[in-house]
């Protein structure tokens, strides 16, 4: 799996400068708007450096679009039936997040991921990744930590929580367990 996945970050890391080229946007425009560093920018643009989830978060919101379109842009093909073995996983370098797209590429504006999040590890996301959609967070297995803005969520099994107006959030996963959980995202348009 970890060939596909440096496979699928350097593809996300080239469709980061389309997206910015296609923008008409330099590598400073971008960092602005992101409030990432130029060096990071062009380290990924490059191939020198595997994105986060908080990068990717900050990068796709700056640029307008979610972190789900993002790597659709970059890995999948249309089409109405997306296999399991064709779905895009990625794995953050730094909590071992591990995030496989369910949904296959279409016009519907739903996406569908579910994310497996490493025993004792959390994920900040800023709030411009959830600004152009509204979101359902469902527990699948183990324990899920929800923390948006000053609210804390605290999840099991089955449970499913509706994402109230973009804060930065974080999802933390407490427990000695890792814990898979499934996004559902009504994509808003811009």
């Amino acid at each position: 799996m970890n060939n596909i996945i440096d496979s699928l970050n350097q593809r996300i890391c080239q469709r980061i400068r389309i997206e910015r080229e296609s923008r008409g946007w330099s590598v400073s425009e971008l960092a602005e708007k992101a409030a990432v560093s130029r060096a990071m920018i062009h380290k990924l643009e490059r191939g020198e450096s595997s994105p986060t989830a908080t990068l990717l978060a900050r990068l796709s919101g700056a640029l307008g679009i979610s972190m789900s379109t993002l790597i659709a842009r970059a890995e999948m093909a249309s089409g109405r039936l997306l296999r399991h073995g064709q779905q895009p996983v990625w794995q953050d370098p730094q909590t071992g997040y591990i995030r496989r797209h369910l949904s296959p590429r279409s016009d519907m504006p739903v996406d569908l991921v579910q994310v497996e999040l490493p025993a004792h590890q959390h994920v900040p996301m800023p709030a411009a990744a959830w600004a152009l959609a509204r979101q359902l967070l469902w527990v699948h297995q183990g324990e899920l930590v929800f923390v948006e803005g000053d609210l804390r969520h605290e999840m099991a099994q089955g449970d499913c929580l509706e994402l109230g107006p973009p804060n930065d959030c974080e999802f933390r996963n407490e427990s000695d367990n890792a814990c898979i959980y499934i996004v559902v995202r009504l994509n808003q348009p811009s």
